[in-house]
């Protein structure tokens, strides 16, 4: 029992040091924002037969929705274009065909007329299907043109019923298109099947899913992608990775796009002067269905093809992006003159597609690289993967096992006053 107690006070230090000392440097904004144009919102709205469940403090889920809407419209920044569509709004018959068209834009993304907007939403009233697929795709066009950012930002209470338009490969389409439009998701009084499907479509272009249960719950998260929109944008430069290392073009600091082909490597050069320290991270996207089992490989290797980091990540099962990092710390020179170390990087994919499933072009991959100032002694955030939090370590260490000694003394002296008496 003591021995126990000893290893279990140990272990939780250890825990604990290891919190405290795992600290790595967060890289360095890579890429340049854009701010020529106004950030777009389109906000989609279900306006399904189910949105009357009285189910939301009391209320109908058209209800929670309005009021949130209105809070929304008061608080949305005025530098943002904001847009209305609504899907399952206008027909209330059973005929599937013409109820899966059933989407329209209620206010056009533009310029915010905030009385305007409202007298739009307070016409809303629950009515037909629940077409979330045909919905995304007209909203991505409501979205089209400008380089700020694009946001669309769904709410449902119900998965789409318009199948086999499956709204997770419309966001995925989307999302290969490179427009850089992202979609979060809201889902009212969710189910798993529901959740499963908004967590897919959020998934494959980026964006959130979130839960929401009441009227001040959907109000607040709503509020928060709206002002996200506003934030600067990072646009990806456009790059072509070679076939190896002696072809491959060389990178500074910045953000990266390329196209990661089935079974081929993509090889790209970074210079790193002595005292800086290079860290990369690439994701690889799954823009088409995918088999099981997957992962993802990058390597750091010097001009002469000797490793010197890798990062690797594998996954199982369905996924949308898989991503992986890596950092490598040089060393300073003898000489502010001595030339910059070549670094070449490799990305691996192991993604594989079924039969009938195209492999061309391949898959997005997005490749961060920062270089940065190094630390002050390199040897000491190479230490043990730990930096400067070591020596905390070993504080905390030492500290767990003394504090073990003495409860294992303490429970003894106890136990022997009590057979005592």
């Amino acid at each position: 029992m003591i021995t126990r107690t000893r290893l279990a006070a140990g272990t939780c230090a250890l825990l604990a040091a290891l919190a405290a000392g795992l600290a790595f440097p967060a890289g360095a904004v890579a890429g340049e924002p854009t701010g020529d144009d106004a950030p777009k919102v389109d906000l989609v709205l279900d306006v399904s037969g189910s949105m009357r469940t009285r189910d939301i403090d009391g209320g109908t889920r058209m209800a929670a929705a309005k009021q949130a809407f209105n809070e929304v419209l008061d608080a949305t920044p005025e530098e943002v274009e904001l847009g209305i569509r609504t899907l399952g709004a206008d027909y209330p018959g059973d005929d599937r065909g013409t109820g899966c068209k059933d989407t329209a834009q209620l206010y056009p993304v533009g310029p915010l007329d905030r009385t305007e907007a409202k007298t739009a939403v307070a016409t809303l009233a629950p009515t037909g299907w629940t077409p979330i697929g045909p919905a995304l795709l007209k909203a991505a066009d409501d979205l089209d043109g400008g380089a700020g950012s694009k946001r669309i930002v769904l709410i449902s209470d119900g998965e789409d019923t318009c199948a086999p338009l499956d709204p997770c490969e419309v966001a995925r389409e989307i999302a290969a298109k490179g427009i850089g439009l992202t979609i979060d998701t809201l889902g009212l009084v969710p189910n798993a099947k529901m959740r499963q499907q908004l967590s897919c479509i959020a998934e494959a272009t980026g964006g959130t899913y979130t839960s929401v249960e009441h009227t001040d719950e959907l109000t607040e998260k709503v509020n928060q992608l709206v002002d996200r929109a506003a934030d600067p944008v990072v646009t990806p430069v456009a790059t072509r990775g070679a076939d190896s290392c002696a072809k491959a073009p060389t990178l500074k600091s910045g953000l990266y796009t390329d196209r990661a082909e089935f079974g081929a490597q993509r090889w790209y050069r970074v210079d790193v002067a002595p005292g800086r320290e290079l860290r990369a991270s690439v994701s690889v996207g799954a823009d088409r269905a995918v088999n099981p089992s997957h992962g993802v490989l990058l390597r750091a290797v010097t001009a002469h093809g000797r490793e010197i980091v890798r990062g690797e990540a594998a996954g199982d099962g369905r996924t949308d992006v898989l991503s992986t990092g890596l950092r490598y710390p040089k060393a300073e020179g003898g000489s502010d003159e001595e030339p910059a170390e070549a670094v070449c990087l490799q990305v691996t994919h192991s993604f594989s597609v079924a039969s009938g499933v195209k492999t061309t072009p391949g898959l997005p991959l997005e490749l961060t690289v920062d270089v940065v100032d190094g630390p002050s002694d390199a040897d000491d955030v190479a230490s043990f993967g730990l930096g400067r939090g070591w020596w905390l370590l070993g504080v905390l260490v030492l500290v767990g096992f003394l504090a073990g000694l003495l409860w294992g003394w303490l429970s003894r002296w106890r136990f022997a006053v009590w057979r005592t008496n």
